[in-house]
């Protein structure tokens, strides 16, 4: 026997056994939700139960990847979950914008939501520029603090070409500091002297995530949460003008640094966001009957795609950038929130 028959030999019980492109890429998605899954129990621990399964998740992601670094063999399922998934999800969350509530009774609201994007992302760049901090990370935030949290983020990353480090970093930030600022706002609501009607409106203007908005809100009964949630909505109304904005922005810019080459592209999941709003607000539960069991469901698959997608940008942080690159944006965006929620606390109150 030849020395290249026996490795010929030697060789095909490997091709054998070696997995396949397939069954790699289906291990990384089947990875993200696991973690996923991890985060979805390490939330239902006390103290860990304000926090939310999406933070909890990246928590997860960042220390397996600090302890037993990323997984390469399953990078393409990993990816596809950071990537693909993170825009199903981005155009399932459509159906929680109910266009026609927001159009008939939150045009005032919708004025007011306006005024607190523009201030929470100006005044966060501004802060970062003073902090000399990282700037598309403060940016990041901004968005986050300004529209509606995590989903803003993730819509808006693509459009500003963000590294999917930077992305896990501020989506991580953003849901911890907002669960806080919610909890904060149950504890101060017996001592505040407004009227159920009034801290709905506070809430729901300055607060980041709905369910942040909803844990807050509720507290102060059913006319405070309709209306927080209602402000909310006005937020989210907004996300897809803002995403267009910053698709302009990006395009002068790169044409401004004479790189021709890095149009934006298109996003078209945000089309999707478009149609799924207007089909959640106008068709089912008119035209089409639509279980409120079915809506439910469709919201939980929301939350567990974005939770598997964020899985996949967390991946891919190390702490090393997290303790570089993530303070001082982490300062300014706090204080944008202490400063958000003193002035619509104020317009609130008059």
């Amino acid at each position: 026997m030849s020395s290249e028959q026996a490795n010929l030999l030697t060789e095909e019980p490997k091709k054998q056994g070696s997995p396949s492109g397939f069954g790699l890429w289906i291990g990384g998605v089947v990875f993200t939700f696991f973690i996923a899954l991890l985060g979805f129990f390490l939330a239902k621990v006390p103290g860990f139960d304000h926090i939310g399964q999406l933070a909890c998740s990246i928590i997860i992601a960042i220390i397996y990847r600090q302890f037993f670094g990323y997984p390469e063999l399953i990078r393409k399922g990993i990816t596809f979950s950071s990537k693909r998934l993170l825009r199903v999800a981005i155009i399932l969350y459509g159906l929680k914008l109910n266009i026609d509530v927001v159009v008939h009774d939150g045009l005032g609201l919708l004025l007011r939501d306006a005024c607190v994007i523009a201030f929470a992302i100006l005044l966060t760049m501004w802060l970062a520029k003073l902090l000399k901090a990282e700037k598309m990370i403060s940016l990041l935030l901004g968005v986050g603090t300004g529209v509606c949290g995590a989903a803003a983020i993730a819509a808006v990353a693509p459009i500003v070409k963000s590294k999917d480090e930077d992305t896990a970093i501020s989506v991580g930030i953003i849901a911890l500091v907002g669960t806080i600022f919610a909890i904060v706002y149950t504890i101060l609501r017996p001592f505040l002297p407004l009227s159920p009607d009034k801290y709905g409106a506070w809430a729901g203007t300055s607060l980041h995530e709905i369910a942040q908005v909803a844990l807050a809100a509720a507290p102060g009964g059913q006319d405070a949460l309709a209306i927080g949630l209602l402000a909310k909505l006005g937020r989210v109304f907004l996300l897809v003008p803002l995403c267009f904005i910053f698709m302009y922005w990006m395009n002068r810019k790169s044409k401004g640094e004479g790189r021709n080459d890095a149009k934006i592209e298109f996003p078209w999941f945000l089309v999707g966001f478009i149609i799924l709003s207007i089909l959640g607000s106008y068709v089912f539960g008119h035209s089409i009957s639509v279980s409120a069991g079915v809506m439910n469901g469709v919201s939980i698959a929301t939350t567990w795609l974005l939770t598997a997608a964020m899985v996949g940008l967390g991946l891919n942080v190390s702490l090393k950038d997290l303790r570089t690159k993530a303070l001082k944006p982490l300062i300014a965006m706090v204080i944008t929130s202490i400063v958000l929620s003193v002035v619509t606390y104020l317009v609130a109150a008059l």
